[in-house]
């Protein structure tokens, strides 16, 4: 169906970005969730053809012990100890409704939710995972959820069942894992750099790696709506330079 290219954050001035790109992930939504007034100008400043999709806030996914939290301005209300690690908690519930709110305020469609390595995996976390989902598809009705786990819960078996059960989007980098194809029509690629252990930003993509990546993408791109978003030091150049082989 289609291939959309971009990067996590504006790397470079919003007016050139938005010269070379159509799709961003925004990223500032995680540290420290804007408001809709930012959000509403955010969306009128862009072209109209123009997509956000939104990392959602991080009390949702990370626990207040996470050294994230530091960068917060707006503290979250209510008890901490029930933030983060996808707890189907009033709190981390309603975060998620602030979160969708400037969803829809940037008129985005897709919602990315990515667990630290953190995350618990037990018998006790997948049922609070699964209860949090079931109660997150009626708050975020209208959008697509996509969850992007990392630690144990990247290789638990239970993960492609709640993926099934709830039309999630499963997340990968695709020179990591492959990723579980649900329900829906799209397929969400963040790429953190090759090495490393599941991460390495300083990575600048050779040549014969956006080959691969075109490979990959093209065995998606036939049937479903393919995102490929560059989370690396050198994104913007790398997004381009994909962007020029993918047009060639």
């Amino acid at each position: 169906m289609g291939i959309k290219i971009g990067c996590c954050g504006f790397p470079v001035s919003r007016k050139k970005y938005y010269g070379e790109f159509n799709v961003v992930e925004l990223q500032n939504t995680f540290y420290d969730l804007p408001s809709i007034d930012w959000a509403e100008n955010l969306r009128s400043e862009a072209p109209g053809d123009f997509e956000f999709t939104i990392k959602a806030w991080q009390v949702i996914t990370h626990p207040a012990s996470s050294p994230t939290w530091k960068k917060m301005r707006r503290k979250p209300r209510g008890d901490t100890s029930n933030y983060g690690f996808l707890k189907p908690s009033n709190e981390n519930l309603e975060a998620l409704r602030e979160t969708v709110r400037v969803a829809e305020a940037l008129k985005s469609k897709i919602i990315v939710l990515q667990t630290p390595p953190s995350l618990p995996y037990s018998r006790e976390s997948v049922e609070w995972v699964r209860e949090f989902f079931s109660k997150a598809s009626d708050i975020a009705q209208g959008f697509i959820l996509g969850w992007e786990p990392r630690g144990e819960w990247s290789k638990a078996r239970e993960l492609y069942d709640i993926i099934e059960e709830f039309g999630i989007v499963h997340i990968v980098d695709p020179f990591r894992a492959t990723p579980h194809l649900g329900k829906g029509g799209v397929v969400y690629f963040r790429l953190h750099g090759i090495g490393g252990s599941e991460v390495n930003y300083r990575y600048k993509y050779t040549d014969d790696d956006l080959k691969r990546l075109h490979e990959i993408v093209s065995k998606y791109s036939v049937d479903r709506e393919v995102y490929v978003l560059f989370n690396n030091v050198y994104m913007f150049d790398d997004a381009a330079r994909f962007k020029r082989l993918i047009n060639s």
